[in-house]
């Protein structure tokens, strides 16, 4: 299978990336920039392209067979929020810009898509209530919205030909690409210093395991996907800064105190049954190889 990956320089773009080189699948990318020779572990295909609509065409497909959405137009390091003080384009690249790519894999016979959608689109929920594919979305954030609006979008174009689903994807970890920091060096950072950590819990998936859910859905049985539905939760850990921070002290030898821990009760964990039906067998505890 060959397969087109926008953002695939991204944070979440490069574990999906790796991940379909790893299965032995062609891949390429697009962006503005060509990728450092060395940025993938593997020779990939490089096209320009942006989140234009009007840029959108089926010429961009040609002779590929699955499609992964993994860029996203935001102020540099915001996505919520990313829209800065221009929300109109913020809106019409990430959205129209979004659907016009899908429009045109789909023209040009991709039969497998999916796009990387965000557990944003839930927005405010009642306090401790578990986040199902079932929850009605009720995003408080432009980036919710936007997000959410794609998923609406693309289903609407499925047809016996062409299955799009979107991933439902909670906060990644995992080592960053060359010449990058992972997300939580400034944290570690903080920590080594002594400065004082506020308590926080959140959702979190490796990297690795979310791009294993990308790939399930290119490679899985189209039958079985379809049934279960086109909307699939990616999440992982329940995970405390202090649970964290215990184990960077435990690899490293670090001596500073350990943040409080956070009242989790009122936090909306993720079920991703649907997707461990599937096959889907994230690691399932805190994994920092790469990252101390």
């Amino acid at each position: 299978m060959k397969v087109l990956v926008t953002g695939g320089t991204g944070t979440a773009g490069r574990f999906i990336v790796e991940a379909l080189l790893a299965a032995g699948h062609a891949v390429a990318v697009t962006g503005r920039t060509r990728p450092e020779d060395n940025f993938f572990s593997k020779p990939v295909d490089f096209m320009s392209g942006d989140l234009e609509p009007a840029n959108a065409s089926p010429a961009l497909f040609e002779g590929m067979s699955g499609f992964v959405h993994a860029a996203f137009h935001h102020v540099p390091g915001r996505f919520r929020g990313g829209e800065g003080d221009d929300p109109a384009t913020f809106r019409r690249l990430n959205v129209d810009g979004s659907l016009a790519l899908f429009a045109a894999a789909k023209q040009a016979g991709v039969g497998r898509a999916v796009f990387l959608s965000s557990r944003a689109v839930y927005g405010t929920q009642p306090p401790g209530a578990v986040l199902s594919e079932e929850t009605g979305p009720h995003p408080d954030t432009l980036y919710g919205e936007v997000k959410l609006a794609v998923e609406r979008g693309i289903a609407a174009m499925a047809g016996v030909n062409f299955l799009p689903v979107s991933l439902r994807v909670t906060g990644i970890y995992g080592p960053a690409g060359p010449g990058r920091q992972h997300k939580w060096a400034g944290l570690f950072a903080e920590y080594e210093s002594g400065k004082q950590i506020a308590p926080r819990v959140g959702t979190e998936v490796h990297g690795d395991d979310m791009a294993e859910a990308v790939r399930l859905m290119l490679e899985g049985d189209a039958t079985a996907i379809r049934a279960a539905g086109s909307l699939f939760n990616v999440s992982d850990l329940l995970l405390d800064r202090h649970d964290l921070l215990a184990e960077y002290a435990r690899l490293t030898g670090s001596g500073q105190p350990l943040p409080a821990r956070a009242d989790a009760s009122a936090y909306n964990a993720m079920d991703c049954a649907r997707l461990k039906a599937l096959g889907w067998a994230p690691r399932g505890a805190l994994d920092l190889g790469g990252l101390v």
